[in-house]
């Protein structure tokens, strides 16, 4: 398939991208934890989650569900103005949502934009292990960067993980994850721009939250290069919520013939 093509189908991929309700998604995951689970073959667990509530029934029913397998085999180059970052300090916050570890920021982050959209980033959360995998490859844990436009359309950027030298975004936030228990903690001026993700090769689709009621629409950019963290560090995020939540992946989702894009400068 030729680049112009490709791009033609990429145009295609936003505009059903577009057509999903504008709703803000990036509070709209579950605030009680307790009725479900990540343990599979159990009544609550993801295999179920679309019957534990009628407000959840696309987590089983939907056709634009995440996590997905990004496979060599599926995706398609693209050759396209990826993204602009412009990530800059603001105060935030720590909290355990039970099934996760959240940092939210309460001042102006900064902003994605891609194909003339604003995206405000408004918080970021950790999964263990990863909920995407590559070519079938489950990382030690995934970060998850949510932003919102102001028309309430959701993007997510997720950061892959393997076992190595310690983050240093997460070094610096570790005495507040120790910390967190049922009340937010203050961490005072956080600055994005330390997670420090490579941007020059990523994939790109369309999928869904991963976490109840699993709301479709979300436009997803998975960073390919994968950064390392320690074993203290993924202890920490696994002891730092509810029991039962240790691990909190949702399986890898059936991509129904869905489009995935992959952005090489290059090819």
């Amino acid at each position: 398939m030729g680049s112009n093509t490709n791009t033609i189908f990429f145009f295609a991929l936003f505009f059903i991208y577009l057509s999903f309700p504008e709703i803000s998604l990036a509070n709209s995951e579950v605030d009680d934890e307790t009725s479900f689970t990540y343990e599979q073959k159990t009544e609550k667990g993801p295999e179920g989650w679309g019957q534990i509530n009628p407000e959840w029934k696309v987590c089983n029913t939907g056709r634009f569900q995440s996590p997905i397998d990004l496979t060599n085999e599926r995706v398609s180059l693209i050759h396209d103005q990826a993204w602009n970052r412009q990530y800059q300090p603001a105060p935030a916050v720590i909290t355990n949502r039970g099934h996760d570890i959240m940092v939210s920021w309460k001042g102006d982050a900064g902003k994605i934009t891609i194909r003339q959209t604003d995206f405000k980033l408004v918080q970021c959360h950790w999964h263990s292990p990863s909920e995407h995998t590559v070519n079938g490859t489950r990382y030690d844990l995934e970060l998850h960067m949510v932003h919102t436009s102001a028309r309430g359309r959701t993007a997510v950027i997720g950061v892959l993980y393997k076992l190595g030298k310690p983050n240093e975004f997460l070094t610096k936030l570790l005495n507040g994850i120790k910390a967190v228990g049922n009340k937010e903690v203050d961490l005072g001026v956080i600055d994005p721009r330390e997670i420090r993700f490579q941007t020059r090769k990523f994939y790109r689709y369309i999928g869904s939250l991963t976490v109840p009621p699993c709301t479709e629409g979300v436009l997803w950019t998975v960073v390919k290069r994968v950064n390392t963290i320690s074993m203290e560090q993924i202890t920490a995020l696994r002891e730092a919520v509810d029991d039962g939540f240790e691990t909190n992946s949702r399986p890898v989702q059936d991509s129904k013939g869905r489009s995935v894009w992959f952005y090489d400068p290059n090819v």
